[in-house]
């Protein structure tokens, strides 16, 4: 019996050693061991840079706090200071194809009723009827003039809408696995 223990206890021993020099990895840091940086703005369409069309999201920097010690993006594992880049992460972005809010709206109201606002957005069908039934009878326009303005209706290849930094931008609010909930004083 003692030599199975003793055996038992070298194994823990050793798999704990294992552990330790294998390290984690950068990219599995805890919410708080690390802190990463904003994503670079284009000062044009005010939307993130090198955002990608097929999965909306765009690549940064990130540096794990002080004395953490994991393996980077290098695949060395070190001590960082605070201010070295140890991975890059990716976040979630605003992906725009040169579609103008304002363009968008100002053809609905004025040329709403022959369908020119969703000819510019990419839905010709629905152009070619409000077209020919005069923007269903003027009330599909109005209809249009509030659904574009509440950004409802957007360009038909899934980008957004090039709105200028003062503009009224709407963003979905969701939760993901980055979400941190802060729990009530009472748990």
């Amino acid at each position: 019996m003692h030599q199975s223990l003793s055996t038992i206890q070298f194994l823990l021993a050793v798999s704990f050693v294992i552990t330790i020099c294998r390290g984690d990895q950068c990219k599995d840091l805890l919410m708080g061991q690390y802190y990463c940086d904003d994503p670079v703005i284009d000062i044009e369409t005010q939307a993130e840079v090198n955002c990608r069309e097929d999965t909306h999201t765009t690549e940064v920097s990130c540096k794990p706090a002080e004395e953490i010690i994991c393996v980077d993006f290098t695949g060395s594992n070190r001590t960082f200071n605070g201010s070295e880049v140890g991975f890059y992460k990716n976040v979630s972005c605003r992906w725009t194809n040169g579609y103008h809010f304002e363009t968008s709206l100002l053809l609905s109201i004025f040329l709403g009723m022959f369908g020119v606002d969703r000819f510019y957005l990419g839905y010709p069908a629905v152009g070619l009827l409000k077209f020919s039934t005069l923007g269903f009878f003027f009330l599909g326009q109005l209809v249009d003039i509030l659904l574009i303005a509440m950004q409802v209706v957007k360009p038909s290849d899934g980008s957004e809408y090039v709105i200028d930094y003062y503009g009224a931008g709407v963003t979905k609010v969701s939760m993901n696995t980055d979400t941190y909930i802060k729990p009530p004083d009472s748990w």
